[in-house]
């Protein structure tokens, strides 16, 4: 098979800093390239996720994981954008609307002293769909059925891509959640999440409100470092539910220390007459880039 010629960005995203946060791997091809080329191309690079950009004019954009392409997923939303932004745009544009497989993303740009200072992301209204069974969670995440806050459901939520959003009491147990890899399987197959994501109130640095874990086994990713997608699910669930006592909310969620890439996300959300709006932040850096040939 001939190797299309790529320019390709590795991109820090949700990160505080550099060579933290969830790294993407963005690649631009001037040749045509193939849907089996671009899975051959992000099995290799083996990130959570790559991105091709395949129309530069009209910022349409692929996601792959390593094993299957998706329709959409958060981090690679805004580690594209800032890749158009900076190489292709080069100017201070407040929005660039991406085209992904699931319709059109507004992305968000906030400057200071010339840089992309934060990045957000509009997300589709949310669906909230199936509850899951507590006993059930319990034994895929090896943690006892009184871990969960019974206060709130297990729900499937979407706003785009659908996760498990499963509410724990406290960060000892957060952080002591070993995924029994077997049972998850079984129970995704009943389900249209394939991704569980676990939060509690407790956070390692103050000034944020909540810690978060993702698990994304089905996708050929054990544990996900920083999670934009998720992240918008479980905004919506928090403001649905009024998990603090309102239905608007604006907070600093941790992800990503058992993998070793502390991440940060800024979440905010908003119930008006039935309907939520979700944006998700953060920060992203290009920190290498290089040509395929």
């Amino acid at each position: 098979m001939k190797i299309p010629k790529c320019k390709f960005f590795i991109v820090d995203v949700f990160a505080e800093r550099e060579f933290e946060g969830n790294q993407l791997a963005v690649f631009i091809c001037e040749d045509d390239i193939s849907t089996v080329e671009m899975q051959k191309i992000a099995k290799e690079m083996n990130y959570s996720e790559t991105t091709f950009i395949t129309s530069v004019e009209n910022y349409d954009v692929r996601i792959f994981t390593p094993e299957a392409e998706l329709p959409f997923a958060g981090h690679p939303t805004i580690g594209t954008a800032l890749v158009l932004q900076q190489e292709i745009v080069k100017s201070h544009v407040k929005t660039i609307l991406l085209n992904l497989k699931i319709g059109q993303i507004p992305v968000l740009f906030k400057y200071k002293l010339g840089k992309a200072e934060e990045i957000w992301m509009e997300q589709n209204p949310p669906t909230f769909m199936k509850y899951v069974d507590p006993v059930l969670i319990s034994r895929v995440l090896n943690i006892k059925e009184e871990d969960i806050d019974a206060r709130f459901p297990i729900q499937e939520v979407s706003t785009g891509a659908p996760f498990i959003i499963v509410p724990l009491k406290t960060l000892d147990v957060l952080k002591g959640v070993k995924v029994n890899r077997e049972k998850y399987l079984d129970l995704v197959e009943t389900t249209e999440a394939k991704s569980i994501l676990i939060f509690c109130p407790e956070t390692r640095n103050k000034g944020n409100q909540l810690s978060v874990r993702v698990f994304v086994h089905y996708y050929g990713i054990p544990e996900d470092p920083a999670t934009g997608s998720g992240n918008g699910c479980l905004a919506a669930y928090l403001a649905k539910y009024q998990y603090w006592g309102k239905s608007k909310i604006d907070i600093r969620v941790e992800q990503g220390y058992e993998v070793g890439r502390p991440s940060l996300l800024l979440l905010r959300a908003e119930e008006k007459e039935g309907q939520i709006s979700v944006e998700v932040g953060g920060k992203a850096f290009i920190v290498a880039k290089g040509e395929l040939v």
